[in-house]
């Protein structure tokens, strides 16, 4: 094929003064969607991309979970990080477990109240992307359904009527809460994901046979499948609400369900999924077959040719279960290479609104989780769940999200199919054109096979206004090592000029007063070219090995990568030469613009902004009389270069401090901030004063349960489990969703029983444990994939005609979540399924009396501060003595170094003062199990000032250390720790070398950080 063929196609596009649009003319960019009623025009679109106030722009997005950071004060925190990045949007799930525990009764305070969380992302800059479900997924317990879904005898996720009653009130709700803070309102939701669609269909297609349609696929029971009646309910209810931004939805694949024009259901933007990599943590180093899709493109076209091309799910990480490699491991597989290739090939498909899962995970504290996965859902994310970021893969999404940022003109290319052997020689690259006609043409770069690790050397042959030119036009070879992809630009303008061609990377470039500069970068030791348009006389101000020539109206420039950057002048423009790794400590933070929200900048894609090389992290910067202020944090000594100063500014402020600078030969302010990062000394956690007391009463022969939950339910409204028992033995039948759940079954003995059966179910890693009066029988001790155990227990010898009592504890690890319409999975109950006391003859043994308790209330659960999740059924939750201050008069002395003897379960409780310096530094904490083979097997909680921070499984893992963020933990005063051991063998456990952990202390410009104060201990009336 000629390249003249390549080319020949006429792209009917707008020209480069579309990037703006007048008021008002929304009608026009809807094209023929002429049905939809127009309810405000801030937020519009075209087939190329959203605009906001009329402008165009590329919406770059990390997703983040309000619920899984309970601290609001560091809301700010992770949204400015991911401001620094260059994005300018976050995608938000909403946990309606969290909010509605009990029916009709909605709660949204405290730590639970979105308006912190709006109120930060204002302040940052960031527009929101809102998805409050119903249905979630999000690797939360029931995928976001409360436990009380349970027992609405209806299918859930469809035009059931009593599943569509039970989700009115939280709609309502939640949407009332999202409506007022929507960019009508000067709020920053833009966009409004309404289906309920969840995001694990996929991964399942990807094991079975099912055909994937849609997120909400594979319905057996629901017939019109898809039920566009019960999506346009779901949309008609946000609209009641009062949501007029537009609707955008996450479909499974490219499938086009729900697309705009369908007319019912149909929503405005088209979007879908993908995670391409799964999640198979095991191998780090393979990428799949066919992982990398190439037809995205075409798929787009046919599905909703009117819409920008909207991807609002895409792999940012991996969740990893019980049993599971960790996360620093799937960081491995989900790494800084994968952005490179698969972020860019979504690029050269002409990806426009682009959303990143997780960009920060967080925690999944007070048993918030599915049963699938542990505490921590770090995600592998590129900010950690300790809020640090993970240099490479945070550094390579800043290098192509502020690419993006300076980049306009690829909003108005046309992705064209991928080339092999037309614009290279080399068959080994694969290169896609993404062609425009006004705004310059980009090239993605990647090896033909994208799973190789090796080297390709290649020259291209590309269009631009001076002809199609053999690059580097100067000699020598490009190159493209192990898995990484690259844009190409040509004819790419930059203020007043025009790069006619470029080889290396862009990073940014501003227009400053008296000049524009341009940041380029390559890999290690890469020879790349550009040429800049024009007759100029090239200068070289910094670096060796730079050549320069002046060839057919263009100056050419060529350099090889390396640690050491080179600057040259072109005319007013001054070109940054750089290398990768030196790129990763650049900044381009916007200086903030007019009006009521003025962190938004001053425009879009290209705001005002100054460039800053050196820190671990710029955050802000502004403008006050004759001073430029700047936040930043830093992990080492460092300098500090500011390029773009600008006019009428002397002074330099550094997190409230005057800053010393220098002018250097370029025109930058050189400063040298004075880092000191101290050795963060911590008590010796084995040294504290440590209380203990039985927290399973419950097996002694004076035990009085009275107070309990009568199990007398004959029948259930569960419509996936059918009753095996003759009275339900389901915690979620009783009110009890989360945590430890514990039986009591009472019977007179026949003298003859011989065995127990018992059918315990918790899900995924869940444990259970019986005894019979004060006799441990034994334990299922759980292991990674098994949602729980049919196991059978030899009894003594029983006395007949005695009453005894079977204290059966069964570990509840979270509510499935609801992958598949029409399968009710979150259904699959929580406690007993089955059970018999057998005699040799067969004859079964009746229980007379079962007893159920779960957290205190149950769904009146007593701790509305922490949420309905945070606690579970154990004797020291249900009294709250795991919260601060506890009445240490009803405790005894002991620790958990020497742990206990016995089976049981024992709980510990021990103040901790910490005086840190978080006044200028981010220290971020941990508690870190250690295990040993002299330490039976045991499940361990771990409390910090009543929050529920960590679920230990000796057993299974993986984790054994786990984050607990300032504000949780007071970093200036007494806190209450709290560790529960159940030992799940005879000979008891301890926990040996249980510590607190001090990562990298930071030097930051954050701000302060507001102690969460929740309840401490008082006496509940009603506990037993």
């Amino acid at each position: 094929m000629k390249l003249s063929i390549v080319f020949g196609a006429v792209l009917t596009l707008a020209s480069s003064d579309a990037f703006r649009i007048p008021r008002g003319t929304t009608e026009q960019l809807l094209g023929d969607r002429q049905k939809r009623d127009l309810l405000q025009d801030i937020v519009t679109w075209d087939a190329y991309s959203l605009f906001i106030h009329g402008e165009r722009g590329m919406m770059f997005s990390g997703e983040v979970h309000p619920f899984r950071q309970p601290v609001p004060s560091l809301h700010l925190d992770i949204f400015q990080k991911i401001k620094a990045l260059g994005f300018n949007m976050v995608s938000y799930y909403v946990d309606w477990a969290l909010l509605e525990g009990k029916p009709g009764e909605f709660r949204a305070d405290g730590i639970f109240d979105f308006q912190a969380f709006f109120d930060a992302a204002t302040e940052a800059g960031i527009y929101l992307l809102a998805r409050p479900g119903p249905y979630i997924n999000a690797e939360v317990s029931g995928g976001g359904f409360p436990g009380w879904l349970q027992r609405v005898p209806a299918l859930l996720r469809t035009r059931d009527p009593e599943y569509l009653a039970a989700t009115e009130n939280y709609v309502a709700n939640i949407g009332a809460i999202t409506a007022r803070a929507q960019i009508t309102n000067g709020g920053p939701v833009i966009l409004l994901q309404v289906l309920d669609l969840m995001t694990m269909l996929y991964r399942l297609c990807k094991l079975t046979s099912l055909l994937p349609e849609n997120e909400y696929s594979a319905a057996p029971d629901i017939d019109p499948f898809p039920d566009t009646v019960y999506f346009q309910y779901l949309i008609d209810q946000y609209r009641n609400a009062s949501i007029v931004v537009p609707t955008i939805n996450n479909d499974v694949w490219p499938g086009g369900n729900n697309r705009p024009g369908i007319g019912e259901g149909e929503v405005d933007i088209y979007g879908h999924d993908s995670y391409p990599l799964g999640f198979d943590c095991a191998n780090p180093d393979v990428w799949g077959e066919d992982a990398l899709t190439t037809t995205w493109y075409q798929d787009h076209m046919r599905n909703s040719p009117n819409t920008p091309y909207a991807i609002p799910e895409f792999q940012g990480g991996a969740f990893d279960p019980f049993g599971g490699w960790g996360f620093e491991q799937c960081s491995e597989l989900v790494n800084h290479e994968f952005e490179r290739v698969f972020y860019k090939n979504n690029f050269a498909n002409g990806l426009r609104i682009f959303n990143i899962y997780m960009t920060y995970g967080g925690t999944n504290w007070g048993n918030l989780g599915h049963s699938g996965g542990y505490t921590s859902y770090d995600y592998a994310a590129s900010i950690r769940e300790d809020r640090r970021v993970d240099r490479e893969k945070y550094s390579e999404l800043k290098l192509e999200a502020q690419f993006m940022k300076v980049s306009p003109g690829y909003l108005l290319t046309i992705p064209q199919t991928p080339t092999t052997g037309i614009h290279s020689a080399n068959e080994e690259i694969t290169i896609t054109p993404l062609l425009s006609n006004s705004t310059g043409h980009f090239f993605v770069i990647r090896h033909t096979d994208y799973q190789n690790t090796g080297s390709a050397d290649y020259t291209v042959m590309l269009p631009t206004s001076a002809g199609d030119i053999v690059i580097p036009q100067l000699g020598g070879q490009l190159s493209l090592h192990r898995r990484d992809s690259k844009f190409h630009v040509t004819d790419y303008p930059v203020g007043d000029f025009t790069l006619l061609y470029s080889t290396a990377e862009i990073f940014t470039w501003k227009a400053f007063e008296d000049k524009t500069v341009i940041v380029v970068y390559g890999g290690p030791e890469e020879l790349h070219e550009l040429a800049v348009k024009g007759d100029f006389e090239a200068e070289v101000l910094e670096g060796e090995d730079v050549i320069t020539e002046v060839m057919d109206d263009a100056t050419v420039i060529q350099y090889t990568t390396s640690p050491s950057r080179s600057v040259v002048k072109v005319g007013d423009l001054v070109v940054y030469l750089l290398d990768r790794n030196s790129a990763y400590n650049y900044w381009v933070p916007d200086l903030p613009g007019d009006g009521q929200n003025p962190a938004y900048g001053t425009s879009l894609m290209n705001p005002k902004s100054i460039i800053v090389n050196g820190g671990y992290l710029v955050r802000s910067v502004s403008v006050e009389d004759s001073s430029l202020k700047v936040q930043a944090d830093f992990n080492r000594t460092t300098s500090l270069e500011v390029i773009g100063v600008p006019g009428g500014i002397s002074t330099l402020i550094l997190n409230g401090e005057d800053l010393a600078y220098t002018i250097s030969d370029l025109g930058n302010w050189i400063s040298q901030p004075d880092i000191e990062l101290p050795e963060i000394a911590l008590p010796d956690l084995s040294s504290l004063d440590w209380h203990y007391i039985d927290s399973l009463p419950e097996i002694r022969s004076d035990y009085d349960d009275s107070g309990w939950t009568v199990a007398d339910h004959p029948t259930t409204n569960n419509t996936v489990a059918p009753l095996r028992t003759p009275v339900s033995l389901y915690g979620s039948d009783y009110g009890y969703h989360t945590g430890t759940l514990i039986f009591r079954g009472h019977f007179t003995a026949h003298g003859t029983e011989e065995e127990l059966r018992l059918w315990s179910q918790g899900g995924s890693a869940s444990a259970s444990a019986v005894w019979l009066d004060d006799e441990f029988l034994g334990s299922f001790k759980g292991f990674d994939y098994a949602r729980g155990s049919n196991s059978t227990y030899a009894l003594p010898t029983l006395t007949r005609g005695k009453r005894y009592v079977l204290t059966i504890v069964v570990d509840n690890n979270g509510i499935h979540t609801n992958w598949t319409p029409g399968f009710d999975e979150m259904k699959e109950p929580r406690g007993i399924i089955d059970y018999a006391i057998v005699s040799p003859s067969g004859c079964r043994t009746r229980i007379s009396t079962w007893k159920i308790t779960g957290n205190l209330g149950g769904e009146d659960y007593i701790d509305k501060f922490r949420g309905p999740l945070n606690e579970g059924g154990l004797f020291f939750e249900r009294q709250g003595y795991h919260q601060g201050s506890p009445p240490l008069d009803e405790f005894s002395i002991g620790n958990p170094y020497e742990g206990i003897d016995h089976a049981g379960v024992a709980y510990y409780t021990a103040k901790l003062t910490l005086d840190l310096p978080s006044d200028k530094y981010d220290i971020p904490l941990s508690f870190v199990f250690e295990n040993t083979t002299d330490s039976s097997d045991y499940r361990a909680l771990l409390y910090v000032n009543g929050f529920q921070f960590g679920k230990y499984l000796s057993n299974i893992g993986p984790q054994d250390e786990y984050p607990v963020p300032e504000g949780i933990l007071n970093y200036n005063g007494d806190n209450w720790l709290g560790l529960s051991i159940w030992a799940l063998e005879d000979g008891g456990a301890k926990v040996p070398n249980f510590a607190v952990k001090a990562g990298t202390a930071i030097l930051t410009g954050r701000q302060p950080v507001v102690l969460v104060e929740g309840p401490n201990y008082s006496r509940r009336q009603d506990a037993y």
